[in-house]
């Protein structure tokens, strides 16, 4: 059974820390719901409940690298900045990826009801699917070469699976999706495979 978006953020932080303080230093405070709302309306659409409840606890992580291997959460600025970038640059082609097949493995280069939740240094973001279909709130990973592709992984079934697993590898230290938690000498976390 999948944590709650609170019970995944309380073990991650726990964890955090105790082993890596560096990285539990620079988790964003909570966001202020007026910067959320801000947010929606500049990509017109409504944040999904869990969104909303991760970044009233955190808003973003800064440039750490929380999520394996390579992901940092985006906060509220970043999320409605990421959109539009990604939305500007593909205009046209994102007029036509409405009418993409919501249920496939891969995606067009982007969509307008995709929100961008964390990003990783190089142009690359996770996405939360909010097409209508039966598998809306999945993640995907919108690469800025390839296209967006969507993994069969559990964790990228949902935001509240991402964070569960997340907080499972970090207690456990065990490998999910083949990334290992690793601790760096300066006190931040890191994802080895």
């Amino acid at each position: 059974m999948t944590s709650s978006i609170s019970q995944s953020w309380i073990r991650i932080e726990s964890w955090l820390a105790r082993h890596a303080p560096r990285t539990f230093a620079v988790l964003g405070p909570p966001a202020e719901r007026s910067s959320i709302t801000a947010a929606e309306q500049a990509i017109g659409l409504p944040f999904p409940e869990a969104l909303v409840e991760s970044l009233l606890r955190h808003n973003g992580t800064g440039h750490c690298r929380l999520l394996p291997p390579f992901w940092s959460l985006l906060d509220t600025e970043g999320i409605a900045r990421a959109w539009q970038i990604r939305t500007t640059i593909h205009g046209d082609e994102t007029a036509a990826a409405q009418e993409a097949v919501a249920d496939e493995q891969y995606g067009p280069w982007w969509h307008k009801q995709w929100i961008p939740i964390a990003l990783d240094g190089s142009g690359d973001y996770l996405i939360l699917d909010q097409r209508p279909h039966p598998r809306r709130g999945r993640i995907g990973n919108a690469d800025h070469e390839t296209g967006c592709s969507f993994s069969h992984h559990p964790m990228r079934t949902s935001l509240p699976a991402l964070l569960d697993a997340t907080a499972t590898a970090l207690e456990t230290r065990e490998p999910v999706d083949g990334y290992l938690p690793v601790v760096r000498d300066d006190g931040h976390l890191d994802w080895d495979f």
